[in-house]
């Protein structure tokens, strides 16, 4: 397996450290997956959020979530596609498929 850093957002005050990880892992060579829930869905508001989307190789964010936070779930985040506006599977699959996991 080549390395792979998933990261699991639920802080919304935690953009830079999010930003500033996934920059290192990648630098690294790094596969890197960013899954957005709970209050870190209010980090796609951040002006940082779309240099996430180019970094990374793969970001999303819980829909219900989302929602929650009192965002229309149709108003799709820049840089994400409207599947990537997912569910809880997507924090399964960092913790089934990437060697390593950070909560912030």
């Amino acid at each position: 397996m080549a390395k792979s850093l998933g990261i699991f957002v639920t802080n919304p005050d935690n953009m830079q450290h999010v930003l500033g990880v996934t920059k290192a892992a990648k630098a690294k060579g790094a596969k890197v997956k960013v899954f957005f829930t709970w209050k870190g869905t209010m980090l796609t508001k951040d002006p940082a959020f779309l240099e996430l989307t180019k970094t990374a190789d793969d970001v999303s964010i819980c829909a219900d979530s989302y929602k929650k936070m009192g965002f229309d779930p149709s108003d799709v985040p820049a840089g994400l596609t409207t599947e990537k506006m997912a569910t809880q599977a997507q924090h399964g699959d960092i913790l089934e498929n990437y060697e390593r996991y950070i909560t912030l």
